[in-house]
C-alpha cells in the first residue's frame, strides 16, 4: 500500500477530493469493493477502481468499459488511490491534478477469482463484478513489455451478463451517477452555484 503519488500530486487545501488518511467505508459482504468514476479531466475517460491490498488499484479506461467480449479496453495503472475514494463525487477545481467533474458511474463488490494481490503483480486479473451496471465475470490483463507496464486491456468474458456486438452502448445509455443521478453538467453546475 503506497499512496506517496496520490499525495504528492493534489493540494488538499484546494481539492475536494478525500486525503491519503481519510478512513474507509467496508463494502458489503465481506467482499472488497470497486467503484467506476466518470472523469472529464482534459479528456472525458473512465477510472476503473479494484480495491486491493487496502487501497484502489486504477486504471484510466479512455473509452469506459463495454459488454462486449470481443471488445478489449485499454486500461492505463495509475496511481494507487485511498479506499475514502470510493465514495468521491465532486469537481476537482481548474488548476489542480485532475481538474474537472467525477461522477460515480458504478459501484458494487468484486470477487477476485485467485489472491488479488499475486493476481495485480502477475498483470492478470479474473474477477467477477457485482455492481448496479456492471455485472459478471471479466479479466484485466497486463500488455507489452518492460516499460510498458501500465498499459493493461479490460475485457469482459463470455457469460450471460455479456452483450456481443454492444460496443459502447453500455457507456452510452448510463450518462449519469448511480449516487446522485446527476449528469457531469448537472454536477458542474451544482459546484458552481456552491461557495467554496
Amino acid at each position: 500500500m503506497d499512496l506517496r503519488r496520490y499525495r504528492e500530486k493534489r493540494d488538499f487545501s484546494a481539492t475536494p477530493e478525500p486525503a491519503a488518511e481519510a478512513p474507509a467505508v467496508r463494502r458489503r459482504d465481506g467482499w472488497p469493493g470497486f467503484v467506476v468514476h466518470k472523469h472529464a479531466a482534459r479528456r472525458l475517460h473512465y477510472d476503473f477502481r479494484l480495491e486491493i491490498d487496502g487501497v484502489l488499484k486504477s486504471w484510466a479506461v479512455p473509452r469506459g468499459p463495454s459488454l462486449d467480449p470481443q471488445v478489449k479496453r485499454l486500461a492505463i495503472a495509475v496511481e494507487d488511490h485511498p479506499l475514502a475514494y470510493a465514495d468521491f463525487e465532486g469537481v476537482i477545481p481548474q488548476g489542480q491534478y485532475g481538474a474537472g467533474a467525477v461522477l460515480i458511474w458504478d459501484r458494487g463488490v468484486w470477487i477476485p477469482l485467485r489472491d488479488p494481490l499475486q493476481s495485480y503483480r502477475d498483470g492478470l486479473i479474473e474477477f467477477e463484478l457485482q455492481g448496479e451496471r456492471l455485472r459478471g465475470r471479466w479479466v484485466l490483463v497486463r500488455i507489452g513489455r518492460d516499460g510498458g507496464r501500465r498499459n493493461w486491456l479490460l475485457i469482459k468474458r463470455h457469460d450471460c451478463e455479456a452483450r456481443p456486438g454492444s460496443g459502447d452502448a453500455v457507456v452510452a445509455q448510463y450518462r449519469t451517477s448511480v449516487v446522485s443521478g446527476r449528469d457531469l453538467a448537472a454536477l458542474t453546475a451544482a459546484a458552481e452555484r456552491t461557495p467554496p
